[in-house]
Order: C-alpha cells, then sequence, then structure tokens
C-alpha cells in the first residue's frame, strides 16, 4: 500500500482566465485549479521549480497528495491533469480533484515482477515480455496501491499471465471487465521444446 500520504503546496491565486495565469506565469509559477468536493473551485500557483521536482519524479497522477494552501484546511487532492506546453514540454497548468477517503477513483498502477530467479522459464532462456507495465484499477481515495506485484515463481516458457493471475490489493478492481494478459515468457529464438524433439 502506499505510505503516508505527501503534502502538496500551493499558493491561493488572485483572479482568473488568461491573464492571471499569464502573469503567474511570468513571476516563476505554474497556475492550476482544484475543485470537486461540494466546495467553489480554488486557483492556485505552484512554484514553477518546486512542481517540475515532483513530476521528474514520477507516478504525479498516480499519488493522492494532502493540499496545503496558507488560509485553507488541508484537502487530499489527486491530480487529474497537467497540461504541457507543446514545444518545451514543461507545464502550463495543473488540474486537482479534491477526494474522500471513501472517494473511488481510476488510476493507472505501476506492475513489478517478483521471483525472476524462481522461475524455470527465465533459467532455460526464456525472455520476459511485458505487455502493460501498469494496470488502470479501480480503487479507494485512502488505500492507492504503490504498484502490483506479478509472481514469476514457477512459470515456464509459453506461460501468459492475465490480470486474474495477480493478487490485486483489497478494494481494488480491473476497469477493464476482461481477462487482459500482462505478461508472457516468450521462447528463445531457435529454442525447441524437449517434448516436441521426441
Amino acid at each position: 500500500m502506499a505510505g503516508e500520504i505527501p503534502d502538496l503546496i500551493a499558493e491561493a491565486r488572485m483572479g482568473t482566465g488568461k491573464g492571471a495565469a499569464r502573469q503567474a506565469r511570468r513571476e516563476s509559477y505554474v497556475p492550476g485549479i482544484v475543485y470537486g468536493g461540494g466546495v467553489d473551485p480554488l486557483p492556485l500557483n505552484f512554484k514553477y521549480n518546486y512542481l517540475l521536482k515532483l513530476l521528474k519524479k514520477g507516478r504525479f497522477l498516480q499519488t493522492l497528495f494532502n493540499l496545503k494552501v496558507e488560509g485553507q484546511d488541508d484537502v487530499r487532492v489527486i491530480c487529474r491533469a497537467v497540461q504541457r506546453d507543446v514545444v518545451k514540454d514543461l507545464p502550463t497548468h495543473v488540474d486537482l480533484m479534491r477526494l474522500r477517503r471513501t472517494s473511488r477513483i481510476a488510476l493507472f498502477i505501476h506492475v513489478d515482477f517478483a521471483n525472476q530467479d524462481a522461475c524455470p522459464g527465465l533459467k532455460r532462456g526464456g525472455t520476459l515480455t511485458v505487455v502493460r507495465s501498469e494496470v488502470e484499477l479501480e480503487v479507494t481515495a485512502g488505500d492507492i496501491p504503490d504498484h502490483v506485484t506479478v509472481d514469476l515463481t514457477g512459470k515456464k516458457i509459453g506461460d501468459v499471465i492475465h490480470i486474474s493471475d495477480v493478487q490485486l490489493p483489497e478494494g481494488a478492481v480491473p476497469t477493464i471487465s476482461r481477462n487482459f494478459v500482462i505478461a508472457n515468457i516468450a521462447a528463445p529464438a531457435g529454442f525447441v521444446d524437449a517434448e516436441e524433439a521426441v
């Protein structure tokens, strides 16, 4: 499970619209907004370098944050969108959504592969072919998993790993109803199964 909820520090932005957003960018801020939770939207400013550092860490869109704005109550939020400059690929606007601990949301969760040393298929020269390095799960905001783990113990060449083969965190369900493939153990080039060779 995800550990302690990290803080996301912002300042309330005076004024709305393109003019206020441009002014914020001139002053080395990235404008943003937080909405939802039955409360009026609140325009925000994020310090440019601070936000860039968080984005470079990765998984910004999958992380539940504790939003801290001076003069406002702390609130749990998740990022719904980061708009970027089409040329420089740098952030120009951030959309956040307020959440309750019990809110259900769909997020892409990273897939880890464990026990590769206990996988006969890999020991015989097979290759782990990852079809999905992330899976979209519906989770509770208070229990967002950091990752899901695929156990490769006992997997042989030719084995296919589906979402139904994975132990998902409690309360997490795939957003896709079909039993999709996450990975497989592919045979090395020129491989002939001993049984077929007989």
